[in-house]
């Protein structure tokens, strides 16, 4: 495993006067997390932030009762990832619910299209003879300039609701819903795409009870907050108290076997019991997998499961987007392949190798190279980029995933104050964004990517560390532990699932599956045995059994014919010294 620095999360004060019913460990981990009063761990849907405070929400609501009570032919333009397919699926079932019938969607292609609202998915449907009277874009539409002005100039209305950070121009669209354009004082900037479209919904139902106008019997768009969940956890926003609220109350809905046909199918086609579920099975489990379908193919088909009304279907589409996720994999093993060969002719030291990286191959997947760049990332700890081929053949196109400390969309901007037009588009968050610029600046890019990078960030920034919740006690180590911590959450970005850390003897060692070693660990103080794996460690590793290690873990409950017992999950280990 690559070194890391091992950091304490700083502790909390335990005299404060909340949380005095909770176990000392939840109250430890809570306040560590920022929590500061027993509000911020109650989860009910009446603490949720009031969706009147988004900017723009009444004129869109005014807009969408006109969709309903003249009946208009509306489209639904989304995005091709978990958190526009799940966008997409509320706003379709939430209208529907709420009296809209002509509605229908339509999902940018990654390789034909590019993302969001573009002037080409206009014209394709004026071709097609199905232009709407009302678009309503979910998880994009912030920064579609021109896809909305030719809307617009061909007489279709336009509500744009969005999650992403604005540009210095923002679309002249007949409504925006966006928590991040520019005075709009709504609390929650951490909504995902899904959560944005979600409170337009509320709104919507609200306005049309007031009017008379809801549908008997009136809808209940709660059933739609697994979706909710699951595009929040997805797209790695963070859990504020507010997403904390949607994530809780999506998986309530699951493990109660109450979520979408499609949600359940793909859990069974990864083997998770629905039942047990936790926020990291949806980020880790059934994200990557309706991913897949945006990222190889058409992410209709990962929106048509989450529509599937019946279990044979929604099996049938889960199969499907399982073949997918494995194929993904396949490539991405490859491609990692790849760029660990280019990253080895480079000095990995600290003056040799680039701050910024740019890494690019001609064979590389468009869709997989985000993937790519979070893998290099964590391998090398250096902002990455990973470019591949544009469909044109003269540009490629780039993800860019980022570390702690650096604003990736930030750099991006000041690269393109100081080399104006060598990008042909940019955009993103804090932690990752994508850009279009032309092969033959690959090489100008790269340096003055670096550049900026080496601007912002300091040595220290380079050194990879990893955060935990200092040590469980000898007395902790036990599988209540582990149950309990499971059911804490939700657990996600900002909000991070607890980590703990200590030193162990090692009792004994081996390498399974040819690439993850399983251990037998004992508390160096004493204590029982405990079973222990560590994922993807490779089959090439210390003896452990002669020093002993410090091991960064998670408690788990790990169930082997029949039986439960509590196993340590291992995210990383080093020799003791």
């Amino acid at each position: 495993m690559t070194p890391k620095k091992i950091l304490r999360r700083p502790g909390s004060d335990n005299t404060s006067d909340w949380g005095h019913n909770l176990p000392p460990l939840l109250r430890r981990l809570y306040a560590a997390r920022g929590v500061t009063c027993d509000e911020e761990l109650t989860y009910t849907l009446k603490h949720l932030a009031s969706p009147m405070d988004l900017r723009g929400i009444a004129r869109a609501v005014e807009l969408l009762t006109e969709g309903i009570t003249k009946q208009q032919r509306v489209m639904i333009l989304g995005d091709f990832d978990a958190d526009g397919a799940t966008s997409t699926a509320v706003a379709m079932l939430g209208l529907g619910m709420l009296g809209l019938n002509d509605i229908d969607f339509r999902v940018p292609s990654r390789f034909s299209d590019g993302y969001g609202l573009t002037p080409g998915i206009i014209h394709r449907l004026q071709e097609e003879g199905l232009l709407p009277d009302l678009l309503v874009t979910v998880d994009n539409g912030i920064s579609a300039v021109e896809g909305v002005r030719v809307a617009r100039d061909l007489g279709i209305k336009v509500v744009v609701t969005d999650h992403h950070l604005a540009g210095e121009v923002l679309p002249d669209a007949d409504a925006i819903v966006n928590p991040n354009q520019p005075g709009c004082p709504f609390l929650s900037k951490n909504a995902a795409g899904v959560g944005v479209m979600f409170y337009v919904l509320t709104a919507l139902r609200k306005h049309l009870r007031e009017q008379g106008l809801l549908p008997d019997p009136q809808p209940n768009l709660g059933s739609l907050l697994d979706l909710v969940a699951l595009g929040t956890v997805a797209d790695v926003v963070p859990l504020d108290h507010n997403n904390r609220i949607f994530v809780e109350q999506g998986l309530r809905r699951i493990r109660q076997g109450e979520a979408r046909p499609g949600i359940l199918a793909l859990l069974e086609v990864a083997g998770r019991d629905h039942s047990e579920i936790s926020s990291t099975d949806l980020g880790f489990v059934v994200g990557p997998r309706l991913n897949a379908a945006g990222r190889l193919d058409d992410m209709s088909v990962g929106i048509s499961c989450l529509l599937a009304d019946s279990r044979d279907e929604a099996q049938r589409l889960a199969c499907e987007l399982d073949s997918f996720n494995r194929e993904r994999r396949t490539i991405e093993k490859d491609m990692k392949t790849q760029a660990q060969d280019l990253l080895a002719s480079m000095s990995l030291d600290v003056e040799g190798l680039p701050w910024g990286l740019a890494l690019f191959d001609t064979d590389w997947h468009q869709g997989v190279i985000g993937i790519l760049a979070a893998r290099i990332r964590e391998q090398t700890h250096r902002p990455t980029i990973a470019f591949a081929p544009d469909d044109n053949g003269e540009d490629i196109k780039g993800s860019a995933r980022s570390i702690p400390g650096l604003h990736i969309r930030d750099v991006l901007a000041v690269v393109d104050a100081r080399h104006p037009g060598m990008m042909k588009k940019y955009g993103g968050h804090a932690m990752a964004a994508g850009m279009t610029l032309s092969r033959s600046d690959l090489d100008a890019f790269s340096e003055a990517f670096d550049r900026a990078v080496r601007d912002t960030l300091r040595v220290e920034d380079l050194e990879a560390a990893i955060t935990t919740d200092g040590p469980l006690s000898a007395d902790e180590l036990h599988l209540d532990t582990a149950t309990l911590l499971k059911r804490a959450g939700p657990w996600g970005q900002h909000f991070p699932e607890p980590l703990f850390d200590g030193n162990f003897r090692v009792v004994s060692q081996r390498i399974v599956g040819e690439n993850h070693l399983k251990l037998v660990l004992q508390p160096e103080e004493g204590g029982a045995i405990i079973d222990g794996i560590a994922f993807n460690t490779g089959p090439e590793v210390p003896d452990y059994t002669r020093t002993g290690a410090r091991v960064v873990y998670k408690p788990d409950a790990n169930t082997f014919r029949g039986r439960t017992n509590l196993q340590l999950l291992v995210d990383y280990l080093e020799p003791l010294a």
